[in-house]
């Protein structure tokens, strides 16, 4: 084997001390990332809620004298006062819809009423279900005594639901603390943002990158999340005046399936039946049926209005990330999926266009006619 040259050898120095040099960097970016991550979800949706909020933030400053922190604080207090009266609200309609489901069953006044023999004849689940559905008539405790380990697991996993829900709104309230510090410090992190970008974009790209990052978020509240409320309320609204039990909850589930991007229908169809079949066909059920199938079909004609609006990029792609951000992150991927999607989409058709202007120039030059000497 021969000897390594000066040269070779300074090349494997450097090469060798590249490769430390990566490694480490690599070791200390794992190791801030396993320190900063169960703190990631709360900085992430911090980070939504500021840049939704910032625009009103700005308007505050100007008629509170100028100052970023008390127009920050005026939108925390907003908010918590907002969001407090409504989830207080609707903890009172669960609860008193909970208690009254339990006194209905104690009291004795709950009657399951016998099937029809027709039942029976129904293909490969009738026999089943008859029998199911006779039992449950003649010995509901019996029946109940039968499906209790079912029961008890179910009851464990709304339990476990209902705990994580609790814990989502609990987090959700520090993030709007720390939205307040973020916007107090508004001009500061819009400098620091840009000059991330430039650096990870290329200088000139950060400032564009930037704004379709933050027009996607706040097409994404106003078009997913401010529809869903809307949704929400006119259809809470209506079941409220007609006084359906537990309405508090289904304005909840009306609420959930917005945001998931499912039709409303699946909560309000049942409830027109439910009102049909025990207030029967009159003046007031035929209006609160129309009023709640229209307001259940809200979604169809404010979506196309606000999902997508300010943003450089079709609406579909908007929406199919939300989707599927909402598939793989959950809640917070409802964000940051159509931001992904939406700066991938971007950086794609700007390689294109690059790409369809250098040939361009290329095919000019090529058919430009050469310079003669004369």
């Amino acid at each position: 084997m021969l000897p390594m040259t000066m040269s070779e050898r300074t090349l494997f120095r450097g090469l060798f001390d590249t490769l430390i040099r990566a490694a480490m960097m690599g070791a200390l970016v794992i190791a801030c990332y396993q320190v900063f991550r169960p703190f990631l979800s709360l900085v992430v949706w911090s980070v939504i809620l500021a840049i939704n909020f910032y625009p009103l933030q700005r308007m505050l400053k100007s008629r509170l004298g100028g100052k970023d922190g008390r127009a920050a604080t005026v939108i925390v207090l907003l908010t918590f006062v907002i969001l407090v009266v409504p989830i207080y609200m609707l903890g009172l309609s669960l609860t008193e819809s909970a208690e009254s489901a339990v006194a209905w069953v104690k009291d004795g006044s709950f009657h399951i009423p016998p099937p029809a023999e027709s039942v029976a004849t129904w293909p490969l689940v009738g026999e089943k279900l008859y029998g199911f559905w006779q039992q449950a008539a003649t010995d509901l405790s019996g029946l109940a005594q039968k499906l209790a380990p079912q029961l008890k697991d179910v009851s464990l996993a709304m339990l476990g639901k209902l705990a994580g829900f609790g814990l989502g709104l609990m987090m959700f309230l520090v993030a709007i603390i720390i939205a307040g510090v973020i916007m107090a410090f508004g001009e500061n992190g819009t400098r620091s943002t840009l000059q991330i970008a430039d650096r990870v974009f290329g200088k000139g790209q950060g400032e564009q990158v930037t704004r379709l990052c933050t027009a996607t978020i706040r097409a994404v509240a106003q078009g997913v999340i401010g529809i869903a409320f809307i949704q929400m309320l006119l259809v809470g609204i209506g079941f409220v005046v007609m006084g359906i039990p537990g309405a508090g909850f289904l304005a909840l589930a009306v609420l959930v399936l917005a945001i998931v991007q499912l039709p409303a229908s699946l909560v309000t169809l049942p409830v027109i039946v439910f009102v049909f079949f025990t207030q029967g066909a009159t003046l007031a059920t035929i209006a609160f049926a129309i009023y709640i199938f229209v307001a259940g079909l809200v979604d169809n004609v404010l979506k196309p209005l606000l999902l997508g609006r300010g943003v450089d990029v079709p609406m579909a792609v908007v929406l199919i990330g939300s989707i599927g951000g909402m598939a793989t992150s959950g809640i917070l991927g409802l964000f940051i999926g159509p931001v992904v999607l939406a700066v991938g989409y971007q950086l794609f058709w700007r390689w294109v266009r690059n790409e369809a202007a250098e040939s361009e120039k290329a095919v000019a030059g090529a058919a430009a006619p050469e310079p003669t000497t004369g």
